[in-house]
């Protein structure tokens, strides 16, 4: 058994609504992935270094720390940039790239995009599929 263990993927899932983090982490776990959760960008940063998961599931709106700032933080760290991002959000993927670009003149640095983006609320068929492109 603790070799199956050792397979499964970690997907973590940052998202202020508790809603959202239950829908995910059930619908993770259901179809055989690890699931991890987080409130808000600052606390998915930490999870991130602390779990290493192989694919990020980033909501933009949320206090605190917004998917926006954690996004750019996972793409410009070295040892984090590899790490897949799927943004999950009531926000239009064209306002979200507009926000990168913004920052990326602003900053100097510019954030490729994300590798995957579902816009609110998602289908869980096409979430699953997504993630398993995205992890395989």
């Amino acid at each position: 058994m603790g070799e199956i263990d050792m397979k499964k993927k970690k997907v973590l899932a940052v998202d202020d609504e508790l809603d959202m983090r239950i829908y995910l982490s059930t619908l993770l776990e259901n179809n055989g992935y690890e699931s991890i959760v987080a409130r808000e960008g600052k606390e998915g940063i930490q999870m991130v270094r602390e779990k290493k998961p192989h694919l990020v599931i980033l909501d933009i709106l949320m206090p605190e720390e917004s998917g926006v700032k954690m996004y750019r933080e996972l793409k410009t760290d070295h040892n984090l940039k590899d790490i897949p991002v799927l943004i999950l959000s009531a926000i239009s993927k064209k306002t979200f790239t507009h926000s990168q670009k913004v920052l990326d003149e602003f900053k100097g640095k510019s954030v490729p995009e994300p590798e995957a983006y579902i816009e609110k609320p998602p289908d869980s068929d096409e979430l699953l599929e997504t993630i398993g492109k995205l992890l395989s």
